[in-house]
């Protein structure tokens, strides 16, 4: 079984150069669907849960390729609108095909998505949505089959929660429908401004995307066009706090900071040194690093739910007690226990998690239950005293690229084992 080997106490130091945006890369790879011809995409992180997408998009009739960062998508021949089950439950954000799916083809029968178990993540937001824009759909043995009597017209939409896959889902629906498509309430992540910037880019007409309100006009058809997808916020955080946690320096290249407004402050509450320019960020570390105080996981521009576990490995070892609330997610303290075994004195209650900095953690052996906690426990074994053998890392490679050849570029000893 793979597994890393961490021996830990090294500072990490050095530059790292952001990988592409998972959550950008996944639906707009959904999004070549609706082009007309070829499209290539830059910085496309190089990851299973990409890998997942671009079989995906191959088992409907795409041409794809990928070489180095970059991936190249012929949707001409597109003929299939079924998605092999596997796929579908290999990972949650296969639900984002279904729109594009439906602009496309006009119909498609999926089954519910799978991806990290991180509790109930319904869909009916996205069914809801759809629903309003002409779509029809029936459960059938655990597959929903969805089909247009007409063809996809636009809608006044309400989100009752900014959701980011309904959002997704309208984007690709709304993009070549009939008529204008007004969508209330929507995510506002940086990841949906790049999502509809790739449809801008290839002929869509969307307004507003990252406000609370987006307008959506539809064209007859997409293009296909050359587009690089923007750094992964949550990367970046995750290296940063490896700094801070191994009382290190570290230099992020090719990063857009003001992505980051809602994790840096944390950072320099916590101690650390920041110089912040257009596209890099310096981190230093202090000797000690200070708790602090509330963090609650928000929608975009708060805190993000997918840095919780990471900022919780960095409250560990933190002089002082800091508190973390779950808002979004019921089940993502699930690397609480596998911590816990390194030495780290958290507590859980309800949605709600009280951590009680310690001088310093003990390396184990550790098992990643999901892709960021999997991730908390990867930095966890680096500001350990001793070794850890952290398992199940197929979780963290869903959403990191080379994660220990990065780290090992920056100082760090960390191995794959096979």
């Amino acid at each position: 079984m793979e597994h890393y080997l961490i021996h830990g106490g090294n500072r990490l130091c050095g530059n790292v150069v952001v990988q592409g945006a998972k959550n950008s890369a996944l639906p707009i790879l959904a999004a070549t669907l609706l082009c007309r011809s070829t499209v290539e995409l830059h910085n496309c992180p190089r990851l299973s849960d990409v890998k997942v997408s671009c079989d995906i998009l191959r088992s409907l009739g795409c041409k794809v390729t990928q070489e180095d960062d970059i991936v190249t998508v012929d949707p001409h021949d597109t003929v299939n609108c079924q998605i092999p089950e596997a796929m579908m439950r290999a990972m949650r954000s296969s639900i984002i095909f279904l729109g594009a799916l439906l602009a496309r083809a006009g119909s498609c029968t999926i089954c519910l998505p799978g991806g990290c178990d991180l509790g109930a993540r319904p869909i009916d937001l996205h069914l809801s949505a759809l629903r309003q824009m002409g779509m029809r759909v029936r459960e059938t043995h655990g597959r929903l089959c969805c089909d247009l009597p007409d063809r996809l017209h636009g809608a006044k939409i309400v989100l009752q929660f900014p959701s980011v896959g309904a959002t997704e889902n309208v984007l690709l629906a709304a993009v070549c429908a009939d008529g204008e498509t007004e969508l209330v309430g929507a995510a506002q992540e940086p990841e949906i401004v790049d999502l509809a910037s790739f449809l801008s880019a290839c002929g869509g007409k969307i307004y507003g995307a990252g406000e609370n309100t987006i307008r959506i006009v539809g064209v007859p058809r997409l293009q296909g066009a050359l587009y690089t997808i923007i750094p992964d916020r949550i990367a970046a955080a995750t290296y940063l706090c490896a700094g801070a946690m191994t009382g290190g320096d570290i230099q992020l290249r090719c990063v857009v900071p003001q992505n980051l407004s809602a994790v840096l402050p944390l950072l320099e509450e916590a101690g650390c040194t920041l110089k912040v320019k257009r596209n890099s960020i310096l981190l230093r570390a202090p000797r000690r690093l200070k708790s602090f105080g509330t963090v609650r996981t928000m929608p975009y521009p708060g805190f993000p739910t997918d840095a919780q576990a990471i900022f919780m490995a960095l409250a560990s070892l933190c002089n002082g007690t800091t508190i973390f609330v779950e808002n979004i997610f019921e089940n993502r303290f699930r690397h609480v226990s596998e911590l816990c075994r390194m030495g780290a004195n958290m507590k859980v209650v309800g949605r709600a998690a009280v951590v009680q900095g310690v001088p310093c953690l003990s390396g184990t052996h550790v098992e990643a239950m999901d892709l960021r906690g999997g991730a908390a426990l990867m930095l966890a074994g680096l500001a350990a005293q001793g070794d850890t053998v952290l398992t199940e890392i197929s979780h963290i490679l869903r959403g990191y690229e080379a994660p220990d050849q990065v780290i090992r570029s920056l100082g760090g000893d960390i191995r794959l084992i096979m």
